[in-house]
């Protein structure tokens, strides 16, 4: 179980990174640290027990069931979310009593669903990357990846696509727009120059997923993507919602 930080934690090898309970979206504060006081009392046995002795209500057993926190406690993340939306926070004189009712086993999400989940309760997954799961898609679309363009020599003209994770305008860059675009392997900087931001504002300013044909340029050991058009991937994405960050 997490702490309300992330932590680093001893695994033999590589020291691991226990994701923080700070990172759920609309989990406050003092509930996080009600879970760990009352964890280092004891271990919980059920998801009924964390939301007794932590005294959380039904909005934040489902918080914690749809960041897939409730695993060790309820199975899959469906199964999570119906027990939590099943809890609520018992009356003083009830907290302690227990009910045995029949479970209701669900099946599993399908792993889109679940980093559908994921990005939406902390903004990232430790699943396959999204892109990973749309690849067949792009492949069709001929759309290329990160390690595919890592070794193409300047000036080949290439078509890839990725998630917008930074927009970045310098003021000392004359109009210029700097986007970083993530895929599955690795990350690619876009340039777009002026007059792509104003042939294509719409695309280059408000797609999550964006497509870009343009040149590759590489000086040494520093590459780029030159953009020469622009198309708004975002639709294939569905239900995930993606942030970038944003600078001027």
């Amino acid at each position: 179980m997490s702490e309300v930080d992330c932590t680093l934690e001893e695994t033999g090898h590589t020291p691991a990174v226990r994701l923080g309970l700070r990172l759920l979206h609309k989990l406050e504060a003092a509930s996080a640290g009600r879970i760990v006081a009352a964890r280092r009392e004891r271990v919980f046995d059920s998801a009924e027990d964390l939301a007794r002795r932590a005294e959380l209500g039904r909005s934040e057993m489902t918080l914690l069931a749809g960041a897939d926190a409730l695993l060790s406690l309820s199975g899959h993340r469906r199964q999570q979310v119906w027990d939590a939306s099943a809890l609520q926070k018992p009356p003083a004189l009830l907290r302690d009593a227990t009910f045995d009712e029949d479970i209701l086993e669900l099946p599993a999400a399908p792993e889109g669903e679940e980093v559908v989940f994921d990005y939406a309760a902390t903004g990232l997954t430790l699943r396959r990357h999204p892109l990973e799961l749309l690849r067949p898609q792009l492949s069709k679309r001929k759309l290329m990846t990160s390690a595919d363009l890592q070794n193409l020599p300047n000036g080949r003209i290439v078509h890839y696509c990725g998630l917008v994770t930074l927009r970045q305008q310098p003021e000392t860059a004359n109009g210029v727009i700097f986007v970083s675009l993530e895929d599955e392997t690795g990350v690619v900087q876009v340039i777009c120059w002026k007059s792509i931001r104003e042939k294509q504002r719409k695309e280059l300013l408000n797609s999550r997923l964006l497509e870009v044909h343009g040149t590759w340029q590489r000086e040494g050991e520093m590459c780029s993507l030159i953009a020469g058009r622009l198309k708004d991937l975002t639709p294939l994405l569905g239900r995930l919602s993606t942030v970038s960050r944003d600078f001027h």
